[in-house]
C-alpha cells in the first residue's frame, strides 16, 4: 500500500507485527509544498497493536526543513498514542535537527491567549496604580523638601558650577523661544480684544487688556508651559539616561544623595529664572499688543504707553511673579520625578520625557486655577 505525491513518495510496510515501516523517497523540499502528515497519522491510528514506527530513507534524494516539520508532527502523534518512533533510518542531519527541536520543551501555557480582565478588575488595578504613583510622588516631594532644608543649613552637596550651567540653560538659552511665544500671545490678545472693542469705539482699552492679561496670567502661564516642554523634558531625559547608565546608583554607592546633587540644582535654577523670564515675557507681550494697537487701531505709541502704565499696578506684577515661582518648582519636580522613575531601557527615556511634559502642564493648569481662586478670595 502506498500514497504517491510527486515528486515525493510515502510507502508503508509491516516487517514485524508491532512495527510500521515508512518509506520516504523523492524530493522533500519546501519548493514542492509542505508535506501533509495526515496520511501517516491515519495509517498509524488504523493499525492495531502498533508499538513502533521506523523509517526507510535510502531513496530520499533531497530534503530540507519541511521534512523535519513533517517528522515532528508524526512524533507528537506517536507520543500521544504511546508509540515509539525509531530514528535510526533517518539521515544524520535530520536526526540532529530533531534532537535540537525537541531539546527544550515548549513552556506550559506559552500560547495562552490574553484575556481582557473584567471591568471592576480594571478599575481596581487602576486605583492600585494610582495609589502607588501618588505615594511615590509624595515621597519624592518629601525628599525634595529635605534637600531644601539641607541647603538652608548649608549642608547640601552639589557642585556650584552645575547650578551656574543650569541657570544659563534655563535662562539665557530660553530667551529666543520665550520672546517669540510671548510676543505672539500679546499680539493675539490685542487682536481678539480689538475685534470686540472696535464695535464700541473703545480701541484704546486694548492696552489695558494686554497689560493686565500678560502681567497677571498669560506671562507666567505661557512661560511655564514653554519651560515644561523645553526644560522639564530635558531634565527627565538627562536623569533618565543617568538611570539607564546606572550613574544614579553609583552616586548612592558613594554616599551622595541624588536629590541634593541632581534635583536640587535644577529646582533652584528654575525658581531663580522663571520669575525673570516671566517679567521678560510680560514686556514682550505688551510690545506684541502695541504692534497691533499702533498698526491696526491707529493708536499713537506714546498714548498706548500711557494707557498701559495707568492700567497695571505693582500688585499685578507680584501676582504673576508668585505664580511663576510656583510654576518653576512644579516644572522642576515633574521633570526630575519622571527622570528618577525612568526604567532601564532607551524607550523608557522617551516615555519619561513625554510623561514629564504632561505632568508639568497638568500641574501648571491646576495650580493656576487654585491660585486664581485664592487671589480672588484675598481680593488681590
Amino acid at each position: 500500500m502506498g500514497v504517491v505525491a510527486a515528486p515525493r513518495e510515502i510507502g508503508f510496510s509491516r516487517p514485524e507485527p508491532d512495527m510500521l515501516l515508512i518509506r520516504l523517497a523523492g524530493n522533500w523540499i519546501i519548493a514542492d509544498g509542505l508535506p501533509s502528515a495526515a496520511d501517516i497519522i491515519n495509517e498509524i491510528r488504523s493499525t492495531p497493536g502498533m508499538k513502533r514506527v521506523a523509517f526507510d530513507t535510502r531513496d530520499l534524494t533531497e530534503w530540507d526543513s519541511s521534512l523535519v516539520t513533517f517528522l515532528i508532527k508524526v512524533g507528537e502523534d506517536c507520543s500521544r498514542n504511546i508509540i515509539e518512533m525509531v530514528q535510526e533510518g533517518l539521515p544524520q542531519g535530520v536526526t540532529r535537527l530533531l534532537v535540537l527541536a525537541t531539546a527544550v520543551p515548549e513552556q506550559k501555557d506559552a500560547r495562552k491567549e490574553v484575556t481582557r480582565p473584567p471591568f471592576l478588575a480594571r478599575i481596581g488595578t487602576g486605583a492600585i496604580r494610582f495609589g502607588a504613583s501618588a505615594a511615590e510622588m509624595l515621597s519624592f516631594i518629601g525628599e525634595a523638601c529635605t534637600a531644601c532644608l539641607q541647603l538652608l543649613r548649608g549642608r547640601a552637596r552639589f557642585r556650584r558650577v552645575d547650578l551656574t550651567l543650569l541657570i544659563q540653560q534655563c535662562g539665557a538659552e530660553a530667551l529666543p523661544i520665550v520672546s517669540l511665544i510671548s510676543a505672539l500671545v500679546g499680539l493675539i490678545l490685542a487682536f481678539v480684544g480689538a475685534v470686540q472693542l472696535r464695535m464700541f469705539g473703545a480701541q484704546i482699552y486694548v492696552a489695558n487688556l494686554v497689560a493686565i492679561g500678560m502681567a497677571r496670567e498669560m506671562g507666567a502661564m505661557m512661560t511655564a508651559v514653554i519651560m515644561a516642554g523645553r526644560t522639564g523634558a530635558a531634565f527627565a531625559a538627562q536623569l533618565g539616561t543617568m538611570q539607564v547608565n546606572e550613574e544614579i546608583d553609583a552616586l548612592k554607592t558613594m554616599g551622595i544623595s541624588p536629590m541634593e546633587f541632581l534635583v536640587l540644582p535644577r529646582m533652584l535654577a528654575l525658581i531663580f529664572m522663571l520669575p525673570l523670564l516671566c517679567l521678560y515675557a510680560v514686556v514682550m507681550g505688551i510690545l506684541g499688543g502695541a504692534l497691533v494697537g499702533v498698526t491696526m487701531l491707529d493708536i499713537a505709541p506714546l498714548e498706548y504707553f500711557y494707557q498701559t502704565r495707568d492700567a497695571i499696578q505693582m500688585m499685578d506684577f507680584v501676582v504673576g511673579l508668585i505664580k511663576s515661582a510656583i510654576f518653576g518648582v512644579l516644572v522642576a519636580l515633574s521633570g526630575c520625578l519622571r527622570g528618577m522613575q525612568c526604567g532601564r531601557s532607551a524607550s523608557a527615556v522617551g516615555d519619561a520625557a513625554t510623561s514629564a511634559v504632561v505632568t508639568g502642564i497638568v500641574a501648571i493648569v491646576v495650580s493656576d486655577g487654585l491660585l486664581t481662586v485664592i487671589y480672588d478670595l484675598l481680593g488681590i
